[in-house]
């Protein structure tokens, strides 16, 4: 199962995930971006009782799947496409005809990703564009993005169990580079959901690619296996990475890490980046 991603629906954040290499949407993020529902959970029961042929079949739309939350990894009720589109038919909402035009749409482009990934790298670029970051910033985020792929896919192969398990291992590469965990770093920028590395000026991107890289090239030559060799790993990768933050700091005066981000220029109508 990969990461969770956020999409945006005129205005209204849904998550969703891969799930059996297919998108899987949190189905009280869609009635509340089709309804405004301040109370989605009883919209929602009140929908099946409503509709006997939905509740009947409800065990077949809704599926429990963990969901990364503010509290931490939830089973949260998701319905993948056609499961969505049934839910639809029982909600009388403007905003039902254009959903169904998005939902065909990002499920449609899923289905490309999976027979051409290159797609998924191309679309990543263009709404990075979209969104008024420079070039030169854009080559680094998506080396970034290459270099965290290489690092879990290694973890994948080493026994480490999951998302929560790769969050303890990211923390430590990240507590050892820049001396803050990824929740500490998203209060020091000042930023809460958003991706913290969306918000990273070109230095941050590099040290956090240096951690990573060294993450893995120890990794490899020790052969780690398991979360606790792995945990170690990360602290000595992240420990290359903050003597050199350190090193530069020293000799230039001016620290590695900023307050500053781009939340002045992102469009919030822009689907945020999911990577």
């Amino acid at each position: 199962m990969n990461n969770n991603h956020l999409a945006i629906f005129k205005g209204k954040e849904i998550r969703r995930i891969i799930y059996l290499n297919e998108w899987w949407f949190v189905i009280r993020d869609v009635i509340v971006a089709l309804t405004d529902s301040i109370q989605p959970d009883g919209y929602l029961k009140d929908m099946r009782r409503r509709d006997e042929e939905l509740s009947k079949g409800w065990g077949q739309i809704a599926t429990p799947i963990k969901i990364p939350t503010e509290g931490g990894i939830q089973n949260i009720n998701c319905a993948n496409t056609e499961g969505i589109f049934r839910i639809i038919q029982s909600i009388p909402s403007p905003k039902a005809e254009p959903f169904k035009l998005w939902l065909a749409r990002v499920g449609y482009e899923r289905v490309q990703e999976i027979e051409d990934p290159e797609l998924a790298t191309k679309r990543t670029r263009a709404l990075y564009q979209a969104k008024g970051y420079p070039d030169a910033w854009i080559e680094k985020r998506m080396r970034g993005i290459e270099v965290r792929e290489t690092l879990t896919d290694e973890w994948k192969k080493r026994d480490v169990g999951g998302d929560r398990e790769y969050a303890i291992l990211t923390a430590e590469i990240s507590k050892a580079t820049f001396g803050m965990t990824p929740s500490e770093y998203k209060e020091f920028k000042g930023i809460k959901r958003e991706n913290l590395r969306d918000h990273m000026n070109d230095l941050e991107l590099i040290f956090s690619m240096l951690g990573e890289a060294s993450t893995t090239e120890i990794t490899k030559n020790k052969n780690t296996k398991g979360f606790t060799q792995n945990k170690y790993a990360a602290k000595e990768g992240g420990t290359v990475a903050g003597n050199a933050r350190k090193e530069l700091e020293q000799k230039s005066g001016k620290k590695v890490s900023t307050k500053k981000n781009y939340l002045s220029k992102i469009n919030k109508k822009t689907p945020q980046i999911v990577r």
